[in-house]
């Protein structure tokens, strides 16, 4: 049977993930024969990864593939930094972010996942735990600005590589793909063959199996939203402890695994989950107890569940003079700024907090303890950490962050017709 591509949804632009190995090479090849796809604004983004000393090579070498069938190329340096979850989870975060950066409106990003990387995939969550991870890939999902499109995920890869054979493509071949020392390589190369001997019709059903779980979790969905949404507080990034006790066991799990993936924090395995239904939800209020992993933390502070990127405090030692003329960027990325910018008139200290601060606040004429205050405006522990004090010249603190502020500084922004705003790092 002839290799064809199906019909791309949409009308927007196509790009293809480019790696240079032998999928992406035939899946590129595929879309090149296509006017459709050219029509659309074909081209293709390669993702160096900078793990392997020839990778530059491996750049140029997919450029130079390009521009022999006449398409536009894109090459984004990334670097992987390593995860809990291990190096081929932070590869694909990495890789993922520059597909975000580099996403034209309603664009297809197409991947060249197949067949055999949806049994691998379905093995590997099967192991982990994953609960609704084992939907494993879908051909078509929402991602950024447009969609994520795995065009040949029906196909084994020995039709792929038949495919190559055929038209006399070139590919590179990655030297890490041997390695068994990654969990998917092992089992590639270890597991699934001894399973084919026996079964050889694995693939297909790891893959059918795959797609009745993700029907019954979109047949779930509706149900999902509607629970989470008893149980979410006003702020997304929030849950309701009592709410979420209320629920049956089972849809607990089920509503933090939605709930987090909705904030586009990592996956939830089933270890994590009950690591949090036994240390966080039962916890005092008072407790500040907190999950963490992969990058992304759950705080349990008084009756709610905070979820996020895990973020480091300000240096203790951290100082910097601000005259208010330009933003302040802080350790971290955040960014005090006054808007519209003023001049300060002498510039104001600003440093972490030490402990035993004390503010005047608006309509006061004594101090009242900068801990007290926070606690009283609901600020939560580890937020009040990355909290810059701003202090005047004479050691006057005048303001945590722009959450709380003295009266004396409060006069000055109204007299200079402007505002104090700290700005998070991703905006």
């Amino acid at each position: 049977m002839a290799l064809t591509l199906p019909a791309a949804p949409g009308n927007g632009p196509v790009t293809i993930a480019f790696s240079g190995g032998l999928d992406s090479t035939v899946l590129l090849h595929l879309a090149t024969q296509d006017p459709r796809l050219r029509d659309r604004g074909l081209r293709a983004l390669h993702v160096d990864h900078g793990l392997h000393p020839d990778s530059a090579h491996w750049a140029q070498a997919c450029g130079d593939t390009c521009a022999a069938l006449g398409i536009g190329f894109q090459s984004q340096r990334v670097l992987v930094q390593d995860r809990a979850d291990g190096l081929e989870a932070a590869a694909r975060a990495a890789r993922h972010a520059a597909f975000l950066a580099c996403q034209r409106d309603g664009e297809l990003i197409a991947l060249a996942h197949h067949r055999d990387d949806q049994a691998e995939t379905l093995l590997l969550r099967l192991l982990r735990g994953s609960g609704d991870g084992l939907g494993a890939m879908r051909a078509l999902r929402a991602f950024g600005r447009g969609w994520l499109w795995r065009p040949l995920l029906a196909q084994p890869r020995a039709q792929l590589h038949a495919y190559a054979l055929e038209h006399g493509l070139r590919w590179i071949d990655d030297p890490s793909n041997a390695s068994e020392q990654h969990d998917r390589n092992f089992l590639r190369h270890r597991v699934l063959p001894v399973l084919r001997e026996r079964w050889p019709q694995v693939d297909a059903g790891f893959a059918r199996s795959a797609g009745l779980l993700a029907t019954q979790q979109d047949l779930l969905a509706s149900e999902d939203a509607k629970r989470l949404a008893q149980v979410q507080a006003m702020d997304p990034a929030s849950l309701s402890v009592p709410a979420l006790l209320a629920q049956p066991p089972g849809w607990q799990h089920r509503l933090l695994r939605r709930w987090t993936a909705q904030l586009g924090l990592p996956m939830l395995s089933a270890q994590a989950l009950d690591t949090i239904s036994a240390e966080l939800l039962p916890a005092r209020p008072d407790a500040r107890a907190q999950f963490a992993w992969s990058g992304a933390v759950i705080h349990r502070w008084r009756d709610l569940l905070h979820a996020g990127q895990a973020l480091a405090p300000l240096p203790d030692d951290w100082r910097a003079a601000w005259d208010g003329a330009q933003a302040l960027t802080l350790p971290g990325g955040d960014r005090l700024q006054l808007s519209p910018a003023r001049t300060f008139d002498a510039p104001l200290q600003v440093r972490a907090r030490q402990g035993g601060e004390r503010l005047v606040l608006p309509g006061r004429r004594h101090s009242s303890e900068l801990k007290r205050v926070l606690q009283d405006l609901g600020v939560p522990p580890w937020q009040r950490a990355r909290l810059p004090l701003l202090f005047a010249p004479d050691g006057t603190l005048l303001a945590a962050g722009d959450v709380a502020l003295s009266g004396r500084l409060r006069d000055w922004l109204a007299d200079q017709g402007t505002r104090l705003e700290l700005c998070p790092a991703d905006r």
